[in-house]
C-alpha cells in the first residue's frame, strides 16, 4: 500500500453533508423508477445520522434497508415492507 500521508482519507465517513464521522452503517437503497431490486446504492452513515438518511430516502418512497457497515446486500426489496 502506498501511504497517502493523511490516514483520514482511508476511513469511510458518513454520507450526511458536512459530517466526517466514521461510518458504522450502510443505508442500502434504490430508486424504483429507474432500477430493479438488484441495483443497490449505498450511503454510509454514522450512528447520529443513520435514521436521518434512512427517513430521507423512505419519505421519497425509495426502498431502504439499513445494515451494519460492510454488510453487502444483493437486493433491496420494494417499499411497503418494514424499514430496517
Amino acid at each position: 500500500m502506498i501511504p497517502l500521508g493523511d490516514e483520514t482519507l482511508l476511513t469511510p465517513t458518513c454520507s450526511r453533508a458536512g459530517c466526517r464521522t466514521p461510518a458504522t452503517w450502510n443505508v442500502n437503497w434504490r430508486n424504483p423508477r429507474i432500477h430493479g431490486p438488484e441495483r443497490v446504492k449505498v450511503w454510509l452513515a454514522c450512528d447520529e445520522h443513520r435514521d436521518y438518511l434512512r427517513d430521507y430516502l423512505a419519505a421519497r418512497d425509495f426502498p431502504v434497508a439499513v445494515t451494519a457497515f460492510g454488510e453487502v446486500l444483493d437486493v433491496v426489496p420494494d417499499a411497503g415492507g418494514p424499514v430496517a
